[in-house]
């Protein structure tokens, strides 16, 4: 296995270090297993609930009306997260398209959206009209307001009933971390927040940006009263086989709105050819579980590696896991390329390339991406990337394989430990 490992990069030192680490994992691992049988037999029950058979594979074209796989997969959705109606089309783009989707559908001029979490996710900045961009819910008349979290990353419930008001219409909640180094929030953690919420305003819609967090507990937001759950298929639900979608499942009412703003007021859910994608659909959300497992797997993995070499990593390497990702401050921009380097040399597409910052649509510094993916942009392929600002944390998520993660993780530590940005521990 040395040897394996040699010829792909990782040295005798870094590979022996990883295993003293993995010695010490083996409950957690086996506690992310059970998680996934836990998960996988949830997905099976809801395919065979609603007789998920060879029909539901043919591919549609233009309007794509009555399509049978199509308006079953959103069944599956639906069951698996205990929700009235689910929206799953890959006509949606990607996560950040799935919530634009849902916030333009259920938000009207003179309404206000909150953020009891504090700023959001990078890309949401020019939606929602913090940066200023056309076709923004600002330039449409939608105002914003946001209760910061608490120093310890925890929910500042002063500040958040003093932001609701008789104009807040929505709240946006994001469970995981995005670009900053605070906790992601845990189910529970979401309910609580939730009917906080509702205690203040019965009728303020709830909506969760579950992306990255799909499979990592065994429950989901809305199991908790989530109104909306909303998230990406090339990230977690789509088991790394689609190659493109979003869903967004939650209750008819709002769906159903959601709907209407992706096509067309009068026509909904009832137009959107599959393409021929419901195998790749089907199959993914099938090893979803497992492929979510494998990636957890990689996170705790690398939390513990480079915690015990002196990094700040979030969330630690004894924490409880919420989502996929795992943030490692490195201190330095050099750190940051370093690292993204080991990733992409681990990959199986363009493990030749190097990655370097630029500037990337929707965000307003410099981001470094290292992404060999089959999927393009795919973040539940193994990746790492972060923006390039202090304290220079990557984030580092993915892995189809466990065995995949574990090279990624080693190989980042090689490429650290060549630059002389980190020490091993000697070895006892």
């Amino acid at each position: 296995m040395k040897q394996m490992y040699a010829a792909l990069g990782v040295s005798e030192e870094v590979f022996e270090y990883g295993e003293r680490v993995l010695k010490e994992l083996e409950g957690r691992f086996r506690a992310v297993d059970a998680v996934a049988e836990y998960n996988q037999a949830k997905v099976i029950a809801a395919m065979q609930k609603n007789r998920v058979g060879a029909a539901c594979f043919a591919a549609t074209t233009g309007y794509g009306y009555d399509d049978v796989g199509r308006d079953n997969l959103e069944r599956v959705y639906a069951d698996t997260f205990h929700t009235e109606a689910a929206l799953v089309r890959p006509q949606i783009t990607c996560g950040t398209h799935a919530l634009t989707v849902a916030l333009s559908a259920n938000l009207l001029p003179g309404d206000e959206l909150l953020s009891p979490v504090g700023r959001p996710y990078d890309t949401l900045e020019e939606v929602i009209g913090i940066r200023e961009s056309k076709c923004s819910l600002k330039e449409y008349g939608v105002t914003y307001r946001q209760a910061d979290l608490k120093p310890d990353g925890t929910f500042d419930y002063d500040a958040i009933r003093a932001a609701v008001n008789e104009k807040t219409k929505l709240a946006t909640i994001q469970r995981s971390k995005g670009y900053a180094t605070r906790p992601t929030f845990s189910v529970a953690q979401i309910g609580e927040l939730i009917s906080f919420l509702k205690s203040i305003k019965p009728d303020i819609i709830c909506m969760v940006d579950n992306c990255y967090g799909e499979f990592v507990e065994t429950v989901e937001p809305s199991d908790v009263g989530a109104d909306m759950v909303v998230g990406s298929l090339i990230k977690n639900p789509g088991g790394g086989l689609a190659p493109i979608g979003g869903y967004i499942c939650g209750k008819k009412e709002f769906v159903d709105r959601c709907a209407y703003r992706l096509s067309a007021p009068g026509l909904g859910q009832e137009v959107g050819a599959n393409l021929g994608l419901m195998p790749a659909f089907y199959q993914g959300f099938f090893l979803a579980p497992t492929v979510v497992s494998g990636a957890l797997k990689g996170a705790i993995f690398a939390a513990n590696l480079y915690e015990r070499l002196g990094f700040r990593v979030v969330p630690n390497g004894s924490e409880p896991r919420h989502d996929i990702i795992q943030a490692v401050e490195l201190g330095s921009r050099e750190g940051m390329i370093a690292f993204c380097k080991g990733i992409q040399s681990a990959a199986p597409v363009d493990s030749f390339a190097d990655p370097m910052p630029w500037a990337m649509p929707g965000y307003e510094d410099e981001v470094i991406m290292a992404a060999g993916a089959f999927v393009q942009g795919s973040s539940i392929e193994l990746s790492a990337d972060g923006p390039i600002r202090p304290p220079y944390a990557v984030y580092f998520q993915g892995g189809l394989t466990w065995y995949h993660a574990k090279l990624g993780i080693l190989l980042s530590l090689q490429k650290m430990v060549e630059a002389g940005l980190a020490r091993l521990p000697e070895n006892k």
